[in-house]
């Protein structure tokens, strides 16, 4: 695709895998100057210490202006960078797609109790990076299985569909009660998968007219009146998520947990992307106007996911909280068009 006519000043557009960058310029992004870029400063300078291909010189730059006015954010970004309009490979603006997910909260035990069953494992020895290994149904149901696991619970849930939730996010924050009475509140994050495909179990209810729309609320309204289907519908997704624990200081607990770029996720400002389109560490310019947010801010591409897949697609990181948080909220109601520009260093 050409440059636009009777501007020679932009650059050719670029092919980067999944997606076409094709450039713009600053006028050219909804809402620029609007934006308060000093809240986007901590995740970009946290993002540079895994600076994306071709941003080192701009990142030793970055942490200079963490003091700096507004205005003098906004030039340094204009002189050193360049937008990028994200479009499909064939350079056709396809709708796009923002959602949202979060750390959630969750109480849970070291030990299996009678409330308390539903184990989180840590990885188990034998697993390969790319084999498959046992699916979700036969880790509840092979003896081999269960074996293998013997000893690696992490921590024990009350919910299976807590656990299903935790697994899809990928991460979370339990609330524990150690063997000595101590309560205190730990992570736990993503160390690997079971190598199986990730199927929803949202849309496998809907295939079967069970529920209306693809809710926490709904499903689990659902298994609450069917629950001898309960391991009916868990089976329907054959990946399973194992963890690794994280000590939770002060400090950490003031940031989400770290993304696949390696570096903290901050609320609002942290985005998960296909990297096969946008790099890690490439700040983006995001636009979504919808009935759960209207935003037109810049974010920090920090992690990816497995529904994360496209030129245009985006999950927005909305920060941490139980069932009735500001962030589940957000995040569980999330889902409407986006448009996306990512900066390139000139």
């Amino acid at each position: 695709m050409p440059s636009p006519p009777g501007d020679a000043s932009l650059p050719a557009p670029l092919q980067r895998g999944k997606s076409l960058w094709v450039p713009v310029r600053w006028s050219e992004l909804p809402g620029w100057g609007q934006d308060s870029l000093h809240e986007v400063w901590n995740a970009w300078v946290r993002g540079c210490e895994r600076p994306a291909p071709g941003h080192a010189a701009p990142c030793a730059e970055l942490r200079q202006l963490s003091i700096g006015t507004a205005a003098e954010q906004k030039a340094w970004v204009e002189r050193r960078f360049q937008p990028y309009r994200v479009t499909e490979p064939d350079g056709s603006v396809p709708a796009g797609l923002l959602t949202g997910y979060y750390e959630p909260i969750m109480a849970a035990s070291r030990t299996p109790t009678a409330t308390y069953r539903v184990p989180l494992y840590a990885p188990p020895t034998g697993l390969r990076p790319g084999q498959p290994w046992y699916s979700r149904q036969e880790i509840d149901t092979l003896p081999a299985a269960q074996a293998a696991l013997q000893g690696r619970a992490v921590a024990w849930l009350a919910d299976p569909i807590d656990a299903l939730i935790l697994q899809i996010q990928g991460s979370g924050r339990l609330n524990v009660v150690e063997a000595d009475g101590r309560a205190r509140q730990v992570r736990v994050a993503f160390a690997a998968h079971n190598g199986h495909p990730y199927q929803s179990v949202g849309r496998w209810l809907l295939d079967q007219r069970a529920i209306n729309e693809a809710s926490w609320t709904s499903i689990k309204a659902w298994a609450a009146q069917n629950p001898q289907r309960l391991n009916e519908m868990l089976w329907s997704n054959p990946r399973t998520v194992f963890f690794r624990e994280e000590v939770l200081s002060e400090f950490d607990a003031r940031f989400g947990p770290r993304g696949a770029q390696g570096v903290p996720l901050t609320p609002g400002r942290s985005i998960a992307v296909d990297p096969q389109s946008i790099p890690y560490g490439t700040p983006v310019w995001l636009a979504s106007t919808g009935a759960t947010l209207n935003v037109q801010k810049l974010v920090m591409a920090q992690d990816t996911g497995g529904a994360i897949v496209g030129a245009v697609r985006a999950d927005l990181f909305t920060g941490w909280g139980g069932w009735t948080d500001e962030a589940y909220l957000t995040a569980a109601a999330l889902k409407q068009p986006l448009q996306m520009w990512a900066l390139l260093p000139r």
